[in-house]
């Protein structure tokens, strides 16, 4: 048991790492992205809608088999499958985060913009100092629901054959005829949201008390 315990923990770090790295990527990347959304260049605007539909509209695991495998049939060309794994799901999350974030800024009243141009406030200024602090404080609950909802999609990446978790899991069960690895895995998962869900409610909470 001792092993499987270990072996475990050895594949919830390659878990621990997809999850980083697609964090790392997937937040800034979503920002670019909303702001072709609201665009008020047209074609550009309708090429983010066009490129969100079908990202949102399409299962994640689809987007990480086209991801690995269609390079190799359109060049020839195939990506390391941890690779192809962090850019399916970085591009994925960063579609989500931009709907976060365009939903934020939209919120904010028009008057603050107004007000803040009477006082002399640069468009620059308007955003950071008066249109940011506002829509961070709105955005962090929704996005702790969509990192929390990562750290259980990180399973899917085993369907390109990236030994994670849930595989190593999956793979023990089968050797053992036992569901025991299983129930392993679903304790590390629910170790690793409930971690994240602490932070999101510490971060909350500090930004309560500075506002």
């Amino acid at each position: 048991m001792t092993k499987l315990i270990l072996t475990m923990l050895q594949s919830s770090l390659v878990s621990v790492e997809v999850f980083f790295l697609t964090i790392l990527f997937s937040v800034p990347l979503g920002l670019p992205i909303a702001a072709a959304r609201m665009s008020g260049f047209k074609p550009l605007s309708i090429l983010a809608n066009a490129f969100l539909l079908i990202i949102r509209g399409t299962p994640l695991m689809l987007q990480l088999i086209v991801v690995y495998f269609g390079p190799y049939y359109i060049f020839n060309f195939s990506w390391n499958r941890f690779t192809a794994a962090i850019i399916a799901l970085s591009v994925n999350y960063a579609c989500y985060f931009a709907e976060i974030y365009r939903g934020g800024i939209q919120s904010i009243p028009r008057g603050q913009y107004e007000a803040a141009k009477v006082l002399g406030y640069s468009k620059a200024q308007t955003f950071f100092k008066i249109v940011l602090p506002q829509v961070v404080k709105r955005i962090v609950p929704p996005m702790g629901n969509e990192v929390i909802t990562l750290v259980k999609d990180t399973a899917l990446v085993s369907v390109i054959g990236v030994v994670e978790l849930l595989r190593t899991a999956q793979t023990h069960s089968s050797r053992l005829f036992s569901t025991t690895p299983v129930f392993i895995a679903g304790l590390f998962y629910f170790i690793m949201n409930w971690i994240v869900t602490a932070v999101f409610i510490l971060i909350e909470k500090k930004m309560d008390y500075y506002n």
